[in-house]
């Protein structure tokens, strides 16, 4: 196996695919990344057997062969030669040679035969989606911070794919939160997946700044991300995801269109006088035009902010200030909608024109 490229490119991407390449005791070939050289198509493959990065690297010469290297070390040692270089990579039974101008180094490699063997979609059954990957980022953010942490209940560890009335959605839940974004109208294949948080990190993560678009094919039991060069290849949570629709809020009794810089100000400076209590923080509705932030009394003080704003219905009700930050960062418009009809029943947060991100928060115990 014999490649030419140049530093920028091979450090590319071995940082990209080096990230999961985490051995376990019991199958130390995880720790390496497997070089491929093909019909001079090379790849630059890592997994951790629930999750696969494949890097199709550009080179100006090649001959086929394969060997798996030790992947941090690799990636660390290319990372440090001279930018600008043409690195020549070549292997003589399970030594690999790392070369350019007055560098070089040999590392230990090992045969491809243990590495473990990659799943692969049926792209004739896969149902796939493209979008651009400005639309992916941004949406995939949004949803992703109400995901589970509770590996007790593993559908909420990850993020649904689901369509639904002709479009594909997004939703995630913790248990105290949801949050729900439409992807793509009018769609014609269906789709029930929980795809792990852990993996679409990957794939925020892998996105550079020449790719523009996101492909996505599910099959039974796997999704891939395809952006630009690189393909990410994950399982599937298998799960029964909350039929999260009925938890939406249909009516709400109390009803404000808020500045959403400004309820972001007022709800943290309450959250500094909360932090004793959990975060716990009040919102109330008190006159025809206030709405009021403010934080329960304790050994710290108390703190209450207004808000200027069109009151129909007085209310009061019990959040998390943490979790309301965290829907109000992701909310995009300058004005919002809150919404609530008691205290047992959850916050609906939305922008005030656009209607395809929704974002809802369990109160807190009164």
């Amino acid at each position: 196996m014999k490649i030419k490229v140049t530093q920028e490119k091979l450090s590319r991407a071995l940082n990209n695919v080096s990230r999961i390449a985490i051995g376990k005791v019991t199958l130390p070939i995880l720790n390496n990344v497997l070089i491929r050289v093909d019909n001079k198509k090379v790849s630059l493959i890592t997994t951790n057997l629930d999750m696969a990065i494949i890097d199709f690297l550009p080179v100006s010469s090649s001959e086929d062969g394969v060997i798996t290297v030790p992947a941090k070390l690799l990636a660390e040692f290319v990372s440090n030669l001279p930018k600008g270089e043409t690195i020549t990579i070549s292997s003589s039974g399970t030594k690999v040679t790392i070369s350019t101008g007055q560098y070089s180094s040999t590392i230990n490699g090992a045969v491809a035969d243990d590495f473990p063997e990659l799943p692969e979609i049926n792209n004739k059954k896969a149902v796939t989606y493209k979008m651009g990957v400005d639309d992916f980022k941004t949406s995939i953010g949004q949803v992703i911070i109400a995901t589970s942490n509770d590996l007790t209940r593993p559908a909420l560890t990850g993020v649904y794919f689901n369509t639904n009335d002709d479009h594909l959605a997004i939703a995630a839940t913790d248990g105290y939160r949801l949050a729900e974004k439409k992807l793509i109208d009018k769609v014609k294949s269906e789709v029930k997946a929980i795809v792990p948080a852990s993996s679409l990190q990957e794939v925020l993560r892998s996105i550079t700044d020449d790719i523009e678009e996101v492909e996505i094919s599910f099959n039974e039991d796997l999704v891939r991300f395809r952006l630009g060069e690189v393909e990410i290849i994950s399982k599937l949570i298998d799960a029964s995801f909350p039929d999260y629709p009925k938890l939406i809020p249909k009516d709400c009794n109390i009803k404000v269109d808020l500045n959403r810089e400004e309820l972001i100000r007022v709800t943290k400076l309450a959250a500094l006088f909360a932090r004793s209590v959990g975060g716990s923080i009040i919102c109330e509705t008190v006159t025809s035009d206030t709405f009021s932030v403010k934080s329960i009394a304790n050994e710290f003080g108390e703190n209450d902010s207004k808000i200027k704003t069109k009151v129909t219905t007085a209310g009061k009700i019990n959040l998390n200030s943490r979790f309301l930050l965290d829907a109000l960062n992701s909310l995009e418009e300058p004005v919002i909608t809150f919404q609530f009809s008691d205290r047992i029943a959850p916050v609906l947060l939305t922008n005030k024109k656009n209607n395809q991100y929704t974002h809802i928060v369990m109160p807190l115990s009164s």
